[in-house]
């Protein structure tokens, strides 16, 4: 999706997202999605907001929490509800799931299951864009655990040394998996990404208005040759941290946290500001709910008619065909 500063839009935007995981979880329970599915209901607000700073021709990476990520850049609906469902229609010809949902033509460069991977590749883009003389933006989002992997901090790093036109976004829920950010982060993350030379600050991320605010201000720096900037996004997720066909992992945060967390909720937010405000328009919310609804049942639907990968297609789309001359006369598979 390209830029957009209409608050009812990113009403439209977040509650999308949010339905879109409450019926994957529906999918999930019914057992018509195999693997796991990470939930992002809680944290619409730092998708919606970021992406709609971003012109459509910028780049995002994304993590295993990416379906709203994807959502948000402008990703289908029901291409992803195919690729949950293991279609042939999906995004990744139903072979890569949840975690590795990619288009190449909207900038989305790709979900992934390792921790902080996503940093690196936005880092390449980066460069490239820079090197070609682009006014392009990459945007890597991760979340509070990636703080200590190190190919992240190296990203940190190479993205200050060599100035690269890079947004990192970072999405705090205060737990890496299971464990609380207390227990596993030392120091301040803002003030850790500052030692590498970055600008850097900490946002509401539960506050649409002002995530957009922020990465607007950090797009236009980097878009106008100023250099990365790191903006942590304080947020919260309301689901365990997976839930896969049989089970849900354990949970070990208090209904007293989770309780709180809501009262803060981001999609209700929006929605009564522009309550508050007059802002809905002749429709109101219900239209818009009802909008929603209609696009994301046409999508189930959708995936659920198309057909599954033929099992003698298993190989396929293995390897990238990058040599014109690979493989060579002879070679033996």
């Amino acid at each position: 999706m390209s830029e957009s500063r209409d608050p009812v839009e990113w009403y439209r935007r977040m509650r999308r997202l949010r339905r879109f995981e409450m019926r994957a979880a529906e999918l999930v329970g019914d057992g018509e999605i195999a693997g796991p599915v990470h939930e992002y209901i809680g944290e619409e607000a730092v998708a919606v907001g970021v992406c709609a700073a971003l012109r459509a021709d910028d780049v995002i990476t994304s993590t295993h929490r990416g379906h709203g990520h994807i959502l948000a850049k402008g990703g289908a609906s029901d291409r992803m509800y195919a690729e949950l469902l293991g279609r042939e229609s999906g995004y990744n010809r139903g072979r890569g799931g949840s975690m590795h949902i990619a288009d190449f033509s909207l900038g989305i460069y790709g979900a992934n299951g390792i921790v902080g991977a996503g940093a690196p590749m936005a880092c390449g883009a980066a460069f490239t864009f820079k090197a070609r003389g682009e006014d392009r933006v990459a945007v890597p989002f991760f979340g509070d655990g990636a703080m200590n992997q190190g190919v992240l901090l190296e990203s940190l790093n190479l993205a200050v040394i060599l100035r690269l036109p890079v947004v990192f976004a970072c999405e705090n829920n205060g737990f890496a998996i299971t464990s609380s950010i207390d227990d596993m982060l030392g120091g301040d993350l803002v003030r850790r990404a500052e030692g590498f030379g970055l600008p850097a600050r900490s946002v509401d991320g539960m506050d649409v208005r002002a995530v957009h605010a922020a990465t607007v201000e950090a797009v236009e720096r980097a878009r106008t040759g100023g250099g990365p900037t790191f903006l942590e996004f304080r947020t919260a997720r309301y689901s365990v941290h997976n839930i896969s066909q049989g089970g849900r992992m354990r949970d070990n945060r208090s209904e007293e946290f989770l309780a709180e967390a809501r009262t803060r909720d981001p999609v209700e937010r929006l929605a009564g500001e522009l309550a508050r405000d007059g802002g809905w328009g002749p429709g109101g919310r219900e239209e818009v709910d009802e909008e929603v609804e209609r696009e994301l049942e046409g999508a189930i639907g959708f995936a659920r008619n198309s057909p599954r990968p033929r099992p003698e297609t298993a190989l396929d789309y293995m390897y990238a065909e990058t040599y014109p001359d690979f493989p060579a006369p002879g070679w033996e598979h």
